[in-house]
């Protein structure tokens, strides 16, 4: 089980825009410097947020993005679902990849725990990440 660049450059980003987006949308080349990520990675990051309804773009001199909804109602398994192709979080749980899908021994066990690690990931909010990373 993987979860790639993607995935966690896109938590990264969503998280940055809900610290530092209270008071109006958050520039791109901003969250770019904090997290030393290129603007053109995020750019590719951000249409698939929008799409899936995580992110909002604003143009215009004081544009650049926000949350489409709440804290509280953006998981990390919502941002990881639009960004990774269920394959790459488990290669050989049911997609057919491996050579050995459809009469592997091990599948189940492979499928159960792709299961749980994205249940887990559904089980935290933006809000959750919130509270635990700003200053006290």
């Amino acid at each position: 089980m993987r979860i790639t660049t993607k995935g966690r450059y896109g938590t990264r980003l969503v998280l940055d825009v809900a610290i530092n987006g209270q008071d109006g949308p958050v520039p791109l080349s901003d969250v770019s410097a904090r997290q030393g990520i290129s603007k053109k990675y995020l750019e590719q990051l951000i249409i698939e947020l929008k799409k899936a309804g995580i992110l909002a773009t604003k143009r215009g001199a004081k544009g650049g993005l926000t949350l489409a909804r709440p804290p509280r109602e953006i998981t990390v398994g919502q941002i990881v679902c639009a960004l990774e192709l269920p394959e790459d979080l488990v290669l050989c749980s049911e997609c057919g990849i491996c050579n050995r899908a459809g009469h592997c021994m091990t599948q189940g066990i492979w499928t159960e725990a792709s299961r749980a690690m994205l249940d887990r990931l559904e089980a935290i909010t933006i809000e959750s990440l919130l509270l635990s990373t700003l200053p006290r």
